[in-house]
């Protein structure tokens, strides 16, 4: 069961040298430990997520379903983060966006991890990460929306909102082809 932790690890600490090479190169990175540590946390967390819930279905679709949304909910957080998406990281608009992550992973419990219940998981994931920019647009009214502007904050939304119905929609096909193999 924990034979893939070493080599999760392993890829963990080699794409963690990509920031500490391109520190040495430029001072346009400055990561400092706790960049590092959050940055490692957050990677071998999404890839041991992987590794659990794709165990749990056996269909390309779901493996990449499932992919798809964890690498969703990964770039989510980092992009939040690191710069925030709605003005700087520091925003208390960007909160919300934890919201979306709760929808996804309380939804995906709730449906046991079957294909099914985890696209309409997705789906609501990803109406929820629709509706963060025009809350904050219409309710919440923050003071900036940094450089990328109202215009820049929809694009990326709808980036994150492609992923996670494309992640739904690939969820949604796992649970049809896992019906017709029972049938």
């Amino acid at each position: 069961m924990i034979s893939f932790l070493p080599r999760l690890a392993a890829a963990t600490a080699l794409i963690l040298l990509i920031p500490l090479i391109a520190m040495q190169i430029t001072d346009e990175v400055n990561w400092d430990p706790a960049d590092f540590a959050l940055f490692g946390i957050l990677l071998f967390g999404a890839g041991l997520t992987y590794e659990l819930v794709t165990r749990m279905g056996g269909n390309a679709a779901y493996r990449i379903g499932a992919g798809l949304a964890i690498a969703g909910a990964f770039l989510l957080v980092w992009v939040n983060g690191a710069v925030g998406i709605i003005g700087s990281e520091n925003n208390d608009v960007n909160m919300m966006y934890f919201g979306v992550l709760a929808v996804g992973f309380l939804g995906s419990i709730i449906a046991r991890f079957e294909p099914k219940g985890m696209a309409r998981a997705l789906f609501a994931t990803a109406f929820a990460q629709a509706l963060v920019p025009v809350i904050a647009l219409t309710v919440w009214q923050p003071p900036s929306w940094g450089r990328a502007g109202v215009g820049g904050v929809f694009i990326l939304n709808t980036f994150f909102v492609v992923l996670f119905a494309g992640s739904a929609l690939l969820l949604r096909q796992a649970a049809l082809e896992q019906h017709d193999t029972v049938n």
